[in-house]
């Protein structure tokens, strides 16, 4: 199965390979869908409902340990010209992590 990581929007676990890499990049968040971008990373399910969840709870400036608000845009424009977001949501699961 590979490294699991936590989604910073639904927060539900899932494979590294199921989910994109956020990087913070001078106030912006950047996709790295290669995962080879320096510096602390974000986890994401590449899902719209995802990405409005974690900016809504403010999860990326926590995620990232930067102070402020980062512009999501490269990230939204991301996810619209790849559309490889599953057509079942993997919300409907809700396997959520125990926040202890």
């Amino acid at each position: 199965m590979g490294p699991v990581r936590t989604c910073v929007g639904c927060r539900n676990r899932s494979s590294a390979t199921e989910l994109l890499r956020v990087v913070e990049e001078a106030g912006v968040l950047v996709p790295d869908p290669r995962r080879r971008l320096p510096g602390r990373g974000a986890w994401l399910h590449p899902d719209p409902e995802c990405l409005r969840r974690a900016e809504r709870r403010g999860a990326f400036p926590r995620a990232l340990r930067v102070r402020g608000p980062l512009a999501a845009d490269a990230v939204w424009r991301h996810l619209q010209l790849n559309p490889k977001c599953e057509t079942v949501s993997h919300l409907d699961h809700e396997s959520q992590v125990d926040p202890s």
